[in-house]
């Protein structure tokens, strides 16, 4: 973190009491508009659950050695031991 003032963004400015009344959830969003928000995520219907689990870190630094898409590539692997 940088020990420089934070300068003041005309286009994105720190909200007020009154900016929070009025912000509504998402959810509330027309469909078209939160569509233009969404990126990536799991599409519909998709049948991947969230779950938690404790890899080794050694483990978990090789997977994310490869970038970005490493959960993914987890997924990958353990597909392939056909548990």
């Amino acid at each position: 973190m940088s020990d420089k003032p934070v300068e003041f963004d005309e286009d994105n400015p720190e909200w007020t009491k009154e900016d929070f009344a009025r912000a509504r959830p998402a959810s509330e969003l027309p469909p078209e508009v939160a569509a233009a928000f969404r990126k990536g995520g799991r599409p519909a219907g998709s049948d991947k659950r969230m779950v938690s689990i404790r890899l080794d870190k050694a483990v978990l630094d090789k997977f994310k050695a490869g970038g970005p898409g490493w959960q993914t590539r987890i997924n990958e692997a353990l597909k392939r031991t056909r548990v």
